[in-house]
């Protein structure tokens, strides 16, 4: 018998830094038209000084705590969905456990890129059916704008930094508001997003040749191509698995990773324009905090009204991808 979990809270956190596209021109040939035509963004955050992946998850779970008055001491667990961190270890989620002083809770990161949340959102959900645990912080957080190559236009438009939290708890009235997960992964796209760390064999071994480039890569052509392949076939598959038509769904929150795929997509499944909620032209491609980061703006603006199904899709380096419907009270 599956266990109903509850979805309590969403916040997020953005650095104060904004660069708009008037400030990327002067860092590459470009110009606000020529980016708001190819991708719908305006402008992105980004951290700056001492900021990092760390700093800005801690915004976002503080707000969350305060937000929802929840004891810290409760929390069983906590997962953060990582893939842009200042350093692989100690693990981001460890040091938001040591900053909030969670100090029952076991923590760890997990790398699935953009889809990154909703893969922890499904781990959270495992973990409380399987008793586990009762109260879960999921959170992404990454500081993408720490590994881009600022001189290719291509790519350091399309990215902005920021961090996102929820709780996954146990339900005690019975409601269910995680309704379907589909989790999916295609590794022999591994080379279409990449990203490459410094490293060196030992003095005594054969030498390895580092990568000359310590940047995010990304040949958009192939994403482009494998999202209008891969996402209406997952957005199929989690209907499926909640019993569900594209009718049933209220709203549509995808990966905010271009406007004009948002566009796309929403012809490829078939659903009403006025269901899908973005808010890209703001913030740009925020990793795995696009999603929750859409979810909580717009419930707070009013634009998103609850209660509502909301059917969410998300891709990202691996090639990961994932579609949930929840449901938000």
């Amino acid at each position: 018998m599956t266990i109903p979990v509850k979805i309590r809270g969403m916040e997020f956190s953005v650095p104060k830094l904004t660069l708009t596209n008037d400030d990327m021109a002067k860092l590459v040939e470009t110009n606000d038209e020529w980016i708001v035509q190819r991708t719908g963004i305006k402008e992105r955050h980004v951290v700056s000084g001492e900021e990092d992946a760390v700093t800005l998850g801690i915004e976002a779970v503080k707000k969350l705590i305060n937000n929802t008055g929840i004891d810290v001491n409760t929390i069983d667990m906590i997962i953060s969905a990582t893939s842009a961190p200042q350093r692989p270890y100690p693990s981001v989620a460890c040091e938001i456990q040591s900053a909030i002083e969670a100090v029952n809770a076991s923590a760890f990161d997990i790398v699935a890129a953009c889809s990154g949340f909703l893969y922890a959102m499904q781990i959270a959900r495992a973990n409380i059916a399987s008793g586990f645990a009762n109260r879960i912080l999921v959170l992404s957080s990454d500081a993408t704008s720490k590994f881009l190559d600022w001189t290719d236009r291509s790519s350091c438009v399309l990215f902005g930094d920021g961090a996102a939290a929820t709780f996954i708890e146990k339900s005690d009235d019975g409601n269910d508001d995680i309704i379907a997960i589909h989790l999916e992964a295609e590794g022999k796209n591994k080379e279409f997003i990449s990203l490459s760390l410094p490293n060196q064999n030992c003095p005594l071994a054969i030498p390895h040749q580092n990568p000359e480039n310590l940047h995010i890569k990304m040949a958009g052509k192939d994403v482009y191509k494998y999202v209008m392949q891969k996402i209406p076939s997952v957005v199929e598959k989690t209907l499926a698995k909640a019993n569900m038509t594209i009718d049933d769904i209220d709203y549509f929150i995808p990966h905010q990773a271009n406007l004009r795929m948002i566009e796309a997509l929403t012809t490829r499944i078939k659903i009403s324009p006025k269901k899908v909620l973005h808010n890209i032209e703001k913030y740009g491609n925020m990793s795995a905090t696009s999603i929750p980061c859409v979810i909580a703006e717009k419930i707070k603006n009013g634009e998103l009204k609850t209660p509502s199904k909301v059917l969410l899709s998300a891709f990202g380096a691996g090639m990961t991808s994932a579609g949930a419907i929840i449901i938000l009270r």
